[in-house]
């Protein structure tokens, strides 16, 4: 058995035309949901960047324990178990949080990996002399690093997502006859800065004015005309994001791959451009253009294909999903769910799932409503564990000084294996970051059923008690610690 796994970040649910977008061009979606089974209520569950992966590693949630930080020493990483267990797995990308401080475990759980350097603020190519930046929207999106690379990258075979899924393809023609391995080919777009070559920009009528391919973490104070061209400039990464899809389709119909091999397509999050007033992620509520994601799932065994899916499922199904299809059990602490019988009829898995920030609202779903909890008062107490203590930030570092001189022994939590943790008092050295910001939106319940733009929320008691017991029950059952039901004013 073999298995590909394409993972984006940021790729745009409201940007796919197999759910529903009619003005991105992005043929080769489509020819995939014509191949898999469309998830139709896919959600995140810890986000960003690195949350997310650990999740995809560990197949539980990690945002009511830890923030951006790298696989911890009592973790279950599902490449780790394959390569114990007989199955090569081996990681391409360009996604460079993997390489820094604060991610720099991910890749080293593989059989073996390939970097591909230059994305966002990517230090790679050294220039003395600061690189010619033009005038943009609000002098956003100015980085030198990123300048200097782009330099670099003036054809698009040197384009960092070219490079990552020629690497893709490389392996798969050295290896598709081969048995007992999972390729993970995962590219940074079309994660901003909006980079694609001029002729998939071309396919788009782009605004007149300054450059804008790098959105603000802010409301929206840009005009309409900006905020369009902001759009279009991500939707032309989007369509280079689709022919890249379509390459390793292209090797799977002419190596009749299909017969033996998964595929899944995934992201961590979505984004917003523009909706709710608001641009980006991880400072405004998780609407659903955030936490609402695309996810495409090829299982060779049940051969279900042009079929959708209503079961709610999750980013912490997906290491369940692809150990149990290489024959191997799951770890007791893995909460996910397999999903070879949800691909196969829609085979429910959970009744309700949580997703979050570190820090921020801790929000529900059953399908239908949305509940998003955020602190009863201030935004304490609120303590990180961990054993690696790094984190995103200024170059993604170590924890800063005044945070890690809180710390002290916590006794161990049923998933670290008996090792206790360092116990950090996030709450009282967080007031300046994104995720307190977030704290600022009330707690609100939405139902996607009369307002699928979450632009109305509602005053239902019954619903609302029935919502909260899902989010108790769930945080629970993730061993939480005490202190975020006293953060959230839960039982």
């Amino acid at each position: 058995m073999k298995a590909i796994m394409v993972m984006y970040d940021s790729l745009n649910r409201r940007m796919l035309p197999p759910y529903g977008c009619d003005w991105v061009q992005a043929p080769n979606f489509s020819r995939l949901a014509g191949r898999t089974v469309t998830f139709d209520n896919n959600y995140a569950g810890s986000l960003p960047c690195m949350p997310a992966r650990r999740e995809l590693h560990t197949g539980r949630y990690n945002f009511l324990h830890r923030s951006w930080g790298p696989v911890e020493p009592f973790d279950d990483s599902m490449p780790e178990i394959l390569k114990r267990k007989g199955v090569y797995s081996h990681l391409i990308s360009d996604h460079y949080h993997y390489w820094e401080d604060g991610g720099a475990t991910y890749h080293s759980r593989y059989s073996s990996w390939e970097i591909v350097r230059g994305q966002e603020y990517d230090p790679w190519k050294g220039a003395v002399k600061a690189p010619e930046i033009p005038e943009t929207v609000g002098g956003l999106g100015r980085n030198r690093h990123n300048w200097t690379n782009r330099a670099r990258m003036t054809d698009e075979k040197d384009h960092y997502q070219t490079r990552t899924f020629d690497k893709g393809l490389e392996f798969l023609e050295q290896n598709h006859d081969e048995d007992n391995w999972f390729l993970h080919i995962e590219t940074f777009d079309p994660h901003e800065p909006y980079f694609a070559p001029e002729r998939f920009r071309e396919l788009y009528q782009k605004p007149e004015g300054k450059h804008f391919d790098w959105p603000p973490y802010r409301k929206v104070e840009e005009t309409t005309e900006e905020v369009e061209r902001c759009r279009m400039e991500s939707a032309a990464l989007h369509s280079m994001c689709d022919e890249s899809l379509g390459r390793v389709l292209d090797f799977m119909d002419s190596h009749d791959m299909w017969k033996d091999t998964m595929l899944i397509v995934n992201t961590d999050h979505g984004f917003l451009l523009g909706e709710h007033g608001c641009w980006a992620k991880c400072w405004a509520p998780f609407y659903n253009e955030v936490s609402h994601t695309p996810l495409f799932i090829w299982d060779p065994r049940s051969g279900k294909a042009n079929e959708r899916r209503d079961a709610l499922v999750q980013t912490i199904d997906l290491a369940p999903t692809l150990l149990e299809f290489f024959g191997i059990d799951l770890t007791p602490d893995m909460q996910g769910v397999p999903l070879r019988e949800t691909v196969a009829d829609d085979t429910p898995v959970r009744e309700a799932a949580l997703f979050g920030l570190f820090g921020g609202h801790v929000n529900v779903t059953d399908g239908r409503y949305v509940y998003m909890r955020g602190p009863a008062g201030e935004n304490v107490p609120l303590h990180e564990y961990t054993l690696m203590p790094t984190q995103h930030g200024s170059g993604r570092a170590f924890m800063g000084r005044r945070l890690l001189a809180t710390a002290e022994l916590a006794e161990p939590f049923p998933f670290t294996k008996g090792l206790k943790t360092l116990k950090l008092n996030a709450g009282e050295t967080r007031r300046t970051t994104g995720a307190d910001s977030q704290v600022t939106f009330p707690t609100a319940l939405y139902d996607l059923e009369e307002d699928p733009d979450q632009e109305r929320p509602i005053d239902a008691p019954e619903v609302k008690e029935r919502m909260k017991g899902h989010i108790s029950r769930l945080m629970r059952d993730n061993d939480a610690p005490p202190e975020q039901f006293e953060r959230l004013g839960l039982e």
